[in-house]
């Protein structure tokens, strides 16, 4: 078998594999905001009523989030808006400004590691949170960006690494499309569920 067929089932198999791992994660999220619905709606009403007043604030806790390593799942916040009960208007908006934040967060990493790789700062972080993935970069290249634009490897952690390797910034642009296709299929799972589950 050629060696370039090789390397793409091998590139297949770690995305699959990140996916199923994502889909999993997601589900056990889905199915414990399922089973705890309401007593989280009636115990925490005031609070969750208090956090949708300030939907700036969400947006920056969310931002900081992603620039940092994705540290919160998207899938909170996507959830936090199910239990207000909003409409599906204003469920489309704050999820598109929540993609449009994470692609901006994930321009700012590949920047970060283009222009601050060499700074001490740079290589604390690369050690403490990046090395781990650099044998994936060397394996998948720009293939590695695309995983953690759609599965749970931090998007943030692989735009650093894209951008220490002077990934071309065009290209690491497209496959941060990526992202926003990600949104838009967990987006509407999240807002489908519940009312399946409901409508059963």
């Amino acid at each position: 078998m050629p060696m370039e067929n090789q390397q793409e089932e091998t590139r297949s198999r770690f995305l699959i594999k990140n996916l199923l791992r994502g889909l999993l994660w997601f589900a056990v999220i889905i199915t414990a905001f399922i089973l705890a619905e309401e007593y989280i709606r009636s115990a925490f009403e005031r609070d969750i009523e208090a956090i949708q007043d300030k939907p700036v604030l969400i947006y920056m806790v969310f931002f900081t989030s992603e620039v940092i390593f994705g540290l919160i799942p998207p899938e909170f916040f996507m959830l936090l808006w199910i239990l207000h009960k909003i409409s599906v208007l204003q469920y489309v908006i704050n999820l598109s400004v929540l993609t449009v934040l994470s692609y901006i967060a994930g321009v700012i990493g590949y920047l970060i590691g283009s222009n601050f790789s060499r700074t001490q700062l740079y290589k604390k972080l690369y050690v403490r949170y990046l090395l781990q993935y650099e044998q994936q970069l060397k394996r998948y290249g720009a293939f590695l960006v695309l995983v953690g634009a759609v599965t749970p490897v931090p998007y943030s952690a692989t735009c650093m690494l894209a951008g220490s390797v002077n990934l071309p910034f065009r290209q690491f642009l497209l496959i941060g499309v990526a992202r926003i296709v990600r949104f838009a299929a967990y987006g509407y799972l999240v807002w489908a569920f519940p009312n399946w589950f409901s409508a059963a």
